[in-house]
């Protein structure tokens, strides 16, 4: 294959992996409400920072990256390797002062937007391609060298007039990549891979400076994407039986290795600060990025549409990813939002996988059942809609009316209000410790027909309920 086809076929497998990477290096770059003012954004940058030695000496933080994991790579295999981290890019708002002078200011208030200070995050990549067989014989080291920059972005008002500019700075960022492969002993050619990314900067604090002053000479949200062109990588989470001590003799340090793109191939790896499984993937129904993945899409989405306008504002002129959130969650259909609600993927075997081994402490000749024991469909003998259960002295079922005394126990604040009320039974269920419950829908309550299309009920228990005969009497 040409350097040229083979670099072809790189950046398209990586692609499969990009997505998932791409939510490695925002997690958390901002976050709900989206504003700089907010406190969760004012300590940032959580996962993935390699800061400068000298900041790594005080305790607190590290300046490198340790990856190994096993591979069984081809003969003429050669491996791609892509660094991908950020760079913080300090932003300060200055306002025109006119005759060309400026000061510098908190925040600028234009129409559409606040403009505040802020670190914006620029991502970096540095590309490496190698013969497999040079990693064995030394490996290679590739020094990453980015120069500081400064830039400044006019800013105008409604009239086209110099409302002020903003004033962008990137310090210089200096690190080093190293690649090495040891074949291990044994039956099979396995290789153990070793990227070793460190931050070299010579940047040295002050004694009272903070955090802040480190993150500019850092590498943020650093991760390794791995190609192998012909041949496998290992799972390092679930290795076959004969590597299984060969990956527990593997050292990851502030890192962790997952095979990544689709489900079946291994030529992909992501070595994340993120620990994730194998084959991780942006769930199907994600409308996009919200850089807060310890939240639920659909509610994240429907608190930000209901931020104020000047909170709109302040969001949209802290970063423009965070604006791009604001824009996404404003113009969301309400055909999307119900496809955030939730989904089942499958109760059952995913199609093609592998059938489950037969139980080796069940006794001989036992039959395994055809469905699991949490499957309704796993006892014939229990039917919701036909079952009864004996409230006082009489049978009730699904259809019957019931009133609802849960004074008894009151573990719920809702038991309160609806303490006496009247209620229809939608179904007797069994819980699979042998207890009875009645599913109802209360009397008079705007969203039971929601609940019943959705099989949202309330539970009680059958001494928590009475029959109205019985409260008549």
């Amino acid at each position: 294959m040409t350097t040229a086809a083979f670099a072809e076929e790189t950046e398209a497998r990586l692609a499969h992996a990009r997505q998932v990477a791409d939510a490695v290096l925002f997690e958390g770059y901002v976050l709900y409400p989206y504003r700089a003012s907010a406190a969760k954004n004012r300590l940032r940058w959580q996962f993935g920072v390699l800061v400068p030695p000298a900041w790594a000496a005080r305790g607190d933080e590290y300046e490198f990256q340790h990856t190994e994991c096993l591979m069984e790579p081809r003969p003429g295999a050669r491996l791609a390797v892509q660094l991908r981290f950020l760079r913080a890019r300090r932003r300060t708002v200055q306002r025109a002062a006119g005759g060309g002078r400026y000061e510098t200011v908190p925040e600028l208030a234009l129409p559409d937007r606040v403009l505040t200070t802020w670190d914006e995050g620029v991502e970096e990549r540095v590309d490496v391609t190698v013969p497999v067989g040079e990693l064995t014989r030394g490996g290679v080291e590739v020094p990453v060298a980015r120069p500081a920059e400064e830039e400044t972005e006019t800013v105008r008002a409604e009239d086209g007039t110099e409302a002020g500019r903003l004033l962008r700075r990137r310090e210089a960022v200096s690190a080093r990549l190293r690649l090495t492969a040891e074949e291990l002993p044994g039956p099979y050619r396995v290789l153990r891979l070793t990227a070793l990314v460190e931050n070299t900067s010579g940047w040295s604090p002050h004694s009272a400076e903070a955090r802040d002053a480190a993150l500019p000479h850092s590498l943020i949200a650093a991760h390794l994407l791995l190609h192998l062109d012909r041949g496998a990588f290992l799972s390092m989470t679930d290795p076959p039986w004969w590597a299984g001590a060969a990956v527990a003799a593997c050292r990851n340090l502030h890192t962790w290795p997952v095979l990544a793109g689709e489900p079946g191939r291994a030529d992909l790896v992501l070595s994340s600060p993120i620990i994730l499984d194998d084959h991780p993937a942006i769930a199907p129904e994600s409308p996009g990025a919200l850089y807060d993945a310890t939240e639920i899409d659909e509610i994240l989405a429907l608190r930000t549409a209901a931020l104020t306008d000047q909170e709109k504002r302040e969001a949209r002129g802290t970063d423009a990813r965070a604006a791009a959130v604001i824009d996404l969650a404003d113009s969301l259909p309400p055909e999307v939002l119900d496809r955030l609600h939730g989904a089942v993927r499958t109760l059952g075997p995913a199609p093609g996988a592998p059938q489950a081994a037969e139980d080796p402490f069940a006794p001989p000749g036992t039959a395994r059942p055809d469905t699991p024991w949490w499957d309704p469909a796993s006892d014939a003998g229990v039917d919701p809609a036909t079952d009864e259960v004996l409230v006082g002295d009489r049978p009730v079922r699904a259809g019957d009316r019931v009133v609802l005394r849960p004074g008894r126990r009151r573990t719920d604040a809702q038991d309160l209000f609806v303490h006496g009320r009247t209620a229809l039974v939608e179904a007797v269920v069994h819980d699979v410790d042998g207890g009875v419950h009645l599913a109802v829908t209360v009397d008079g309550d705007p969203g039971a027909d929601i609940r019943r299309e959705q099989g949202r009920y309330l539970y009680f228990q059958p001494d928590e309920v009475a029959h109205p005969a019985q409260e008549d009497a």
